[in-house]
């Protein structure tokens, strides 16, 4: 064997590069010249396809190339769109009440067919129904049964009793006259109570009695309640009028307030008279009196309000006081009460100035005077100048005569007034209710 043989054989042509293919040994020279150095065998294998599910197609994003050096311009424009909004449907409109037309006067009659006495009594009946509006008073009461009420005063009294009640001529003109008064005192209020002061600069003019017999008045006629509260920070009288059933005072009042909640509550704490006229009476120890201010009295007012229709206040001659304010900001009405004497005519009316100076205008136009003549000196001063002063400054004027019950300072027995002081007592008392509103805030 040939030297180049054994060294192809030492050398593995597989692996060894510098063998490669040599075939010289098998297929000769002339193989191996032609067969190149080193064979390289490629084998090309197809590219895998990858199929997209159609829910990835449905989110794709299309690769379209996007120029940014070309920017395409598109013409600016407006259009109007004109929005209508929504026709509600109709709604449907309601049939019209038919309200049949009340027969008249002359349909009634036939109907009724004025039915005899004989035929009312075999039960004959219309022949139509009736309406309600027929069965009237003057239909149905027979006035030879109906009774006139008992007449009052004088002959017409005297004629009803000797003819055994068979003549009743009414009652007398006094009579009526008195009832109308009555029927003006008797004015029905709603909204709350209504506050009446009684005030004037000088004392000792009978303030204090006018105002109990001005409640008096009212208390006999109305049948609601009425109080008189003595305000009097001066050890105010007012209480000494009636009969007193308690010590209390307003000062109690006050003081209780809190635990105040019912009219029986209240009524221990006022003296009654016989025509249930309620009295609250002042402190009577002065250094207490003093101490009576706006704010006790606006305690005293708001419960007073709760309980009754009518509240009278006997204020002192201290007009400037703090609670004369609280008395004339609640005030409906005033009485001014004004003397039979020179002084005490100028005093009453310098009040009614004071009162137009501080913003109570209206106070004096609705003002009621009451001319107390039972006073000093009333027999010398002509009466009827001192009432043509007062009356173009007020709405009404009225005397008070002279009575010994009132001019002694005491109780006063209503029953027992003179028929003329009664009357005059009316009187005042249907003014002030002529001045009062029927209704709260009108």
């Amino acid at each position: 064997m040939s030297t180049r043989s054994r060294e192809s054989e030492s050398r593995d042509p597989l692996t060894d590069p510098k063998v490669g293919y040599d075939f010289a040994d098998a297929a000769g020279d002339d193989l191996t010249v032609s067969l190149p150095q080193s064979l390289t065998i490629e084998v090309s294998l197809p590219t895998p396809v990858h199929a997209a599910p159609d829910d990835e197609l449905a989110v794709s994003i299309v690769e379209v190339p996007v120029n940014p050096g070309s920017v395409e311009v598109v013409q600016l424009s407006t259009m109007s769109i004109a929005v209508v909004a929504p026709t509600p449907a109709p709604e449907p409109k309601p049939e019209p009440v038919v309200i049949p037309e009340l027969p008249t006067n002359d349909e009634r009659a036939l109907n009724r067919r004025d039915l005899s006495r004989r035929e009312r009594a075999r039960g004959d009946v219309p022949t139509t129904p009736e309406v309600a509006s027929m069965l009237t008073a003057e239909r149905l009461i027979d006035a030879r049964k109906k009774k006139r009420v008992k007449p009052e005063g004088g002959l017409n009294a005297f004629l009803y009793v000797a003819t055994l009640h068979i003549v009743n001529r009414g009652d007398s003109p006094r009579v009526l006259a008195r009832k109308a008064v009555e029927a003006r005192v008797d004015k029905k209020f709603e909204g709350g109570a209504r506050f009446i002061p009684v005030l004037t600069r000088k004392g000792g003019v009978g303030k204090t009695t006018i105002t109990a017999l001005l409640g008096m008045a009212l208390s006999d006629i109305r049948e609601d309640r009425i109080i008189a509260i003595d305000a009097n920070p001066d050890r105010g009288t007012l209480s000494e009028r009636v009969n007193k059933q308690t010590r209390s005072t307003v000062r109690d009042v006050v003081t209780l307030a809190p635990t105040i909640n019912s009219f029986n509550d209240f009524t221990t704490m006022v003296s009654r008279d016989e025509t249930r006229l309620d009295i609250l009476a002042s402190d009577t120890d002065p250094l207490l009196s003093e101490a009576f201010d706006e704010n006790d009295y606006n305690v005293v007012a708001d419960l007073a309000a709760r309980f009754y229709s009518i509240v009278l206040t006997d204020c002192g001659t201290g007009i400037v006081h703090s609670v004369m304010r609280a008395t004339l900001q609640r005030a409906d009405s005033v009485v001014i009460v004004s003397g039979g004497s020179v002084d005490e005519a100028r005093l009453a009316s310098e009040t009614l100035t004071w009162l137009e100076a501080n913003g109570y205008q209206d106070l004096v136009k609705n003002a009621v005077v009451a001319l107390n003549t039972a006073t000093q000196g009333t027999n010398l001063v002509k009466l009827e100048e001192i009432e043509a002063h007062f009356k173009s400054r007020v709405r009404e004027i009225v005397r008070i005569p002279y009575d010994p019950q009132l001019a002694a300072g005491s109780v006063i027995n209503y029953r027992d007034l003179k028929p003329l002081t009664k009357a005059s007592a009316r009187e005042l008392a249907a003014l002030v209710a002529d001045g009062l509103p029927a209704r709260q805030g009108a």
